[in-house]
C-alpha cells in the first residue's frame, strides 16, 4: 500500500516504514505528525483518487531529526561587466519516517465509463470532408540583435534594406552593409560590420557555442 501525499508544499510517494526528507517542519524531534492532504491511495491495486484530497485519509509519521542539506553554490556573472557574485545555500530539511497510512472514510474513484464503439464505415456512408489545412504562418525574420555590434537601430536599418535573417546577413558583404549604415538617418556610420557576416553564418548554422566563443573575443562587435 502506498499514497501520494503533500507535505510542506511538496508531493511524495510514501509507504509504511519509509524514511523521507522534507522541508523543515515546525515540530520538535520525536514528535508525531499527521498529513491529511492525501491525493492518491493504492491499496493492493485498488486506486482511490482525491478531488483534490481524499476525505478521511491521512499519513501518520514521526520526526526523526532536523538537518541541513548539501551546500549548493550559486554563481552569477555578467560578461564584460566585471560583475561576479558567489553565494552558498544549504536547505533546512526534516527527516521523517512513515508509521502508517490511514484510508478510512476514503471514497473509491468511480470506474471509467466504457465508450461506445465507433461505427464502421460503409460504402454508402458519405465521406466526411477533410478539414482545410491551416495556412502556414509566414516565417518571421531572425533577431539580428543577437549579433554583437547590432543594436535596435542598426537591426531596423538592415531589415528595411531587406536583410532580415542571419543567412542574408552572412551573404552580404561588409562593404554593402556599411553602405546601408551610412545611408541610415539614425547615425550608424560609426559601426564596424567587419565581423557581422562571420557571426551571422554561425547563427544561421545554429552553432551557438562557437558564436558565444567568438563574441567573447570581440569588443562591441569589433575584433580586438
Amino acid at each position: 500500500m502506498y499514497a501520494i501525499v503533500e507535505i510542506a508544499g511538496q508531493q511524495f510517494k510514501v509507504s509504511k516504514d519509509q524514511k523521507v526528507y522534507v522541508h523543515r517542519l515546525g515540530e520538535e524531534e520525536g514528535n508525531k505528525v499527521s498529513f491529511d492532504k492525501v491525493l492518491l491511495l493504492d491499496d493492493n491495486g485498488t486506486v482511490t483518487l482525491g478531488a483534490p484530497a481524499i476525505d478521511g485519509a491521512s499519513v501518520e509519521a514521526k520526526i526523526l531529526k532536523h538537518l541541513k542539506g548539501d551546500k549548493v553554490i550559486v554563481f552569477k556573472k555578467k560578461r564584460r561587466k566585471g560583475f561576479k557574485k558567489k553565494n552558498g545555500h544549504r536547505q533546512s530539511l526534516t527527516q521523517i519516517i512513515i508509521e502508517g497510512i490511514v484510508a478510512s472514510g476514503s471514497k473509491k474513484a468511480a470506474p471509467k465509463k466504457e465508450t461506445a464503439p465507433k461505427a464502421e464505415k460503409t460504402a454508402d456512408a458519405p465521406v466526411a470532408e477533410k478539414a482545410a489545412p491551416k495556412a502556414k504562418a509566414s516565417k518571421k525574420g531572425d533577431d539580428l540583435k543577437k549579433i554583437e555590434g547590432i543594436g535596435p537601430k542598426a537591426a531596423e536599418a538592415l531589415v528595411a534594406a531587406g536583410i532580415d535573417t542571419f543567412a542574408k546577413l552572412a551573404k552580404a558583404s561588409a562593404d554593402s552593409v556599411k553602405e546601408i549604415l551610412d545611408a541610415s538617418t539614425s547615425k550608424l556610420s560609426h559601426l564596424d560590420p567587419t565581423t557581422w557576416g562571420q557571426q551571422a553564418q554561425l547563427a544561421a548554422d545554429e552553432k551557438w557555442d562557437e558564436l558565444q566563443k567568438l563574441q567573447d573575443e570581440l569588443n562591441g562587435g569589433k575584433a580586438v
